[in-house]
């Protein structure tokens, strides 16, 4: 059995202490959302014939459309399409801009540079990718403020009538700001249709469910999508994603998934189902116990003078917890020790490598049943400056502070404490 030294012993106690109050924040808002789901499934009359698999066209797949049925009344939406068919986030996201978008619209992000595996979506003009730039869709973002803010008169200026949609991302991503809260995404979709009525607001809300007690679409958005493999699948489902906001979107994105015409009509769950809905049932106290990890990692790595973000006190709006580390051999030991801290692959040792779709080395800490599963406990960093660790997920509390402890010891042990 591992044992920890007795200082870091001592400040897991005195950590733990420290944030109770917040521990019983999370509480409240894990009641409200598993108060939720449970009254969405009773409401939709979830029985167990609805967990059957489907095979073939699946035609008149009761339970995929009740299925569907729970996750739009869940998040407050018109319409969802959850699927297994979806190969990731990033599969998903593009299947949502791919419905809505056509050639001469254009896409404006006015939270910055998106994610990093989006930047192949978007593409260039002429790519032969088939990336959106690629089929004539234009692209523009603005730059957040020095303070992490939308910059309003940027985003005025960047506006203009073949502006089709204007994304969001609610998520950090890999930049060193704050996430966005639900009420700042309702601030932000407010002043966008202020300016232009007719734009379609779309939120990749990637690790975000549950993490608040509203989600975008319940304040206005239009068309958001997330992964299955991250909060709503609760770690049960192995696979998939899922797009939700008004009817005529979510139907445009499903003619993108399979066909015009087809849409969501078909698509077998190939014994799917029942995973799916359990996973969602399970996410809103599995995404509490994450969240009371990584509050719980930022105060220990507070304690130790690093700088996190958000700070432990500060409220969260998804899974990620930042670290800025100062140096690269830092950054490596850290995400080593969330490596050996997993129930899965602990005697692997991650090292930096040119990951497909990222634009740097990626070191990747990823011990989990399910692969890229990053509601389970899981790490990883781009191998460049500033030297920032982002941790997100696990299972359970007691995980997640075994894996904070660990990566705190690998950095004692190799002296650089």
């Amino acid at each position: 059995m591992v044992v920890f030294s007795p200082e870091i012993q001592q400040i897991q106690g005195m950590v733990e202490q420290k944030i109770q109050e917040r521990i019983r924040h999370i509480d409240q808002i894990v009641d409200t959302n598993q108060w939720k789901v449970i009254q969405s499934f009773q409401r939709k009359q979830v029985s167990d014939f609805h967990f059957a698999g489907s095979t073939g066209y699946a035609y008149n797949d009761r339970g995929r459309e009740v299925l569907e049925e729970v996750y739009a009344d869940v998040f407050g939406a018109e319409a969802a399409l959850v699927r297994p068919h979806f190969a990731s986030g990033t599969h998903t996201i593009a299947t949502a801009l791919f419905g809505v978008l056509r050639p001469g619209d254009e896409l404006l992000y006015i939270t910055g540079r998106p994610y990093d595996t989006l930047h192949k979506v978007i593409g260039k003009p002429g790519d032969g990718t088939g990336s959106l730039q690629d089929f004539g869709v234009t692209y523009g973002e603005t730059a957040l403020t020095a303070e992490g803010k939308v910059d309003w008169e940027a985003v005025e200026a960047a506006i203009h009538a073949n502006t089709k949609v204007v994304g969001i991302q609610r998520s950090r991503g890999y930049d060193w700001r704050a996430s966005f809260s639900v009420a700042d995404i309702e601030e932000m979709t407010a002043r966008v249709k202020a300016i232009k009525p007719d734009v379609i607001v779309f939120v990749d809300n990637c690790y975000g469910e549950f993490t608040e007690k509203q989600e975008p679409t319940q304040v206005g958005v239009d068309l958001m999508a997330g992964s299955l493999i991250k909060n709503p699948g609760g770690g049960i489902a192995e696979t998939g994603g899922y797009i939700c906001g008004k009817q005529e979107y979510v139907e445009l994105a499903a003619y993108r998934l399979t066909a015009p015409g087809i849409g969501g009509e078909v698509g077998a769950m190939l014994g799917t189902t029942r995973g799916i809905f359990q996973g969602l049932f399970l996410a809103p106290t599995l995404v509490g116990q994450a969240v009371k990890g990584s509050v719980f990692a930022a105060a220990v790595f507070e304690e130790m003078g690093f700088e996190t973000k958000p700070a432990w006190h500060e409220e969260r709006t998804d899974l990620i917890q930042a670290i800025s580390f100062s140096g690269p051999e830092h950054l490596i030991a850290f995400v080593q020790g969330i490596q050996r801290a997993a129930a899965v692959d602990s005697h692997v040792v991650p090292e930096p490598w040119d990951m497909p779709g990222y634009e740097h080395p990626v070191i990747m800490a990823a011990g989990t049943f399910i692969q890229g599963g990053s509601l389970e406990l899981s790490a990883d960093a781009p191998i460049r400056e500033p030297y920032i660790g982002y941790m997100q997920g696990g299972l359970t509390y007691s995980h997640v502070k075994y894996g904070v402890l660990m990566a705190l010891q690998t950095m004692k042990d190799r002296k650089l404490l």
